[in-house]
C-alpha cells in the first residue's frame, strides 16, 4: 500500500490505542488462539488495539500532538481502560 503523505501545510498523527496490561483482552487472545491453530505457534500474546491517521492543517508538529493527545483523552480512547500514544507520521511546510 503506497503511504500518503500530509497535505503541503499540514501534519499526519498517528494515534495508536490498546487496553492497558492489567485489562483483559479477549480479542487478542481469541487472535493469539487463532494464529496457534493455523501454524503460528511462537507467539505467546497478543494485545489488540486501533490506531486512527489523522491530517491537521494549519498546526506546527508540536500543536498537532497536543491536539491529538487532547482528541485521544475526549473520544479516541477510553482512559480509563486504554493507554494510547501519538506518532507524528508526516509534516508538509
Amino acid at each position: 500500500m503506497a503511504k500518503k503523505t500530509a497535505k503541503k501545510g499540514s501534519v499526519r498523527v498517528r494515534v495508536t490505542v490498546f487496553p492497558r496490561p492489567e485489562i483483559l483482552d479477549p480479542q487478542g487472545k481469541a487472535i493469539a488462539s487463532a494464529l496457534e491453530r493455523v501454524g503460528f505457534d511462537k507467539v505467546s500474546e497478543v494485545r489488540a488495539g486501533k490506531s486512527f491517521d489523522l491530517d491537521l492543517e494549519g498546526v506546527t508538529e508540536a500543536d498537532a500532538r497536543e491536539v491529538a493527545e487532547k482528541m485521544a483523552d475526549k473520544l479516541l480512547a477510553n482512559t480509563v481502560v486504554e493507554d494510547y500514544s501519538v506518532e507524528i507520521l508526516d509534516a508538509e511546510s
